[in-house]
């Protein structure tokens, strides 16, 4: 439903605590069936590397979004390209993402209980400034009625989507996730 609605990219969330979890055999099972040049992304919360690479080669996905306390050491040993997510408090994640070398840059609203799909937006000022010399993918509280002006306010390089497209966790509306990829093309061209 998703890749028809033109997504580029969709996200199989491994971490176990989440409503949106999906077991690494499910996960192949989608990824074998996709049509070329749709992106996976596997999400992990403070997995073991050795798992992470695992699902990864076994899933055949194309990058991994890390969403833990994972160090620059664990992101360089990942064996795909990296995403790191970081939670935003307040501007002082501008300086932690410096240590970090990925490919991209997830910012997500800050929670002191879950490490993302909260629904919650942050200040997108920061996203701004850190879109200014990363590659930064936008997530939080999007929606398809917010998304075209976070876009036009951040800039980023990409916008991610969960909970803002759900009638429940893990529950995706056709109609909203439809109308939520239309309204991010619309501001990109």
């Amino acid at each position: 439903m998703a890749v028809e609605a033109g997504a580029d990219a969709l996200g199989f969330v491994f971490f176990k605590g989440s409503s949106r979890y999906v077991t690494h055999e499910a996960a192949a099972v989608i990824i074998a069936a996709l049509p070329p040049f749709i992106q996976t992304v596997g999400l992990f919360v403070n997995e073991e590397l050795s798992v992470v690479n695992s699902v990864a080669d076994s899933c055949g996905l194309d990058l991994v979004q890390l969403h833990g306390e994972e160090s620059p050491a664990f992101c360089d040993a990942v064996r795909r390209r990296v995403i790191k997510a970081f939670r935003v408090k307040d501007a002082a994640v501008l300086n932690d993402m410096t240590v970090y070398q990925v490919a991209g840059y997830l910012l997500d609203a800050w929670s002191p209980v879950a490490h993302g799909g909260t629904g919650t937006t942050f200040n997108w000022d920061i996203a701004a400034q850190a879109a200014v010399s990363r590659r930064i993918i936008l997530a939080g509280g999007l929606t398809p009625e917010n998304v075209a002006g976070a876009i036009a306010s951040v800039k980023p390089y990409a916008v991610d989507v969960s909970s803002g497209v759900e009638s429940a966790p893990g529950k995706k509306v056709a109609e909203r996730v439809s109308r939520f990829i239309r309204s991010s093309h619309e501001v990109t061209g």
